[in-house]
């Protein structure tokens, strides 16, 4: 199974809530938290070489290798799921 990862700040409640729903639904991720376990520019690096868009929030939600984007993006890729639009 391909990687989950979030890219979360310290302090951001929608951060929180992001790996609040990946832990209610039993995904497992790692979490890099900017500024601490990766630069900014970094960041913005290993975005541009996927192919990505420089983030311009937090949190930034890669899901099993798919870039789903922030809180809002992941919410409604559950609530796609559950129509059965996506395979989680």
């Amino acid at each position: 199974m391909t990687q989950s990862v979030i890219y979360s700040k310290p302090h951001c409640p929608y951060c929180v809530k992001a790996k609040a729903l990946l832990d209610k639904t039993q995904i497992p991720y790692n979490e890099i938290v900017i500024g601490k376990d990766i630069t900014v520019e970094k960041l913005f690096e290993e975005f541009e070489l996927n192919g990505m868009a420089q983030p311009k929030s937090a949190p930034q939600i890669i899901l099993h290798g798919k870039y789903i984007g922030g809180y809002k993006e992941l919410q409604q890729y559950f609530e796609n799921c559950d129509l059965g639009r996506h395979d989680t």
